[in-house]
């Protein structure tokens, strides 16, 4: 699991890189599904969070995810 988390993090930091390099809708693509897959293994590992810090994030990422599909062709 520890590796997986490694992997999310990379994943994030390539989703930023990527949103620095105008490569917008990638980068928020990446970041959202990084993001999201860290909250559900965060879920997992304790499960007696409260519901703000679990699920607020998680609609963070689902909305980064549909803003970056709703983002018009160009970006």
């Amino acid at each position: 699991m520890i590796l997986s988390l490694k992997i999310a993090h990379l994943a994030l930091v390539i989703g930023i890189i990527a949103g620095v390099f105008s490569l917008i809708r990638v980068g928020a693509l990446v970041i959202a599904l990084a993001m999201g897959f860290i909250i559900l293994v965060g879920r997992k590992t304790t499960p007696h969070r409260g519901m703000i810090p679990t699920y607020l994030p998680l609609v963070i990422a689902i909305s980064l995810f549909a803003m970056a599909i709703a983002l018009p062709r160009g970006l």
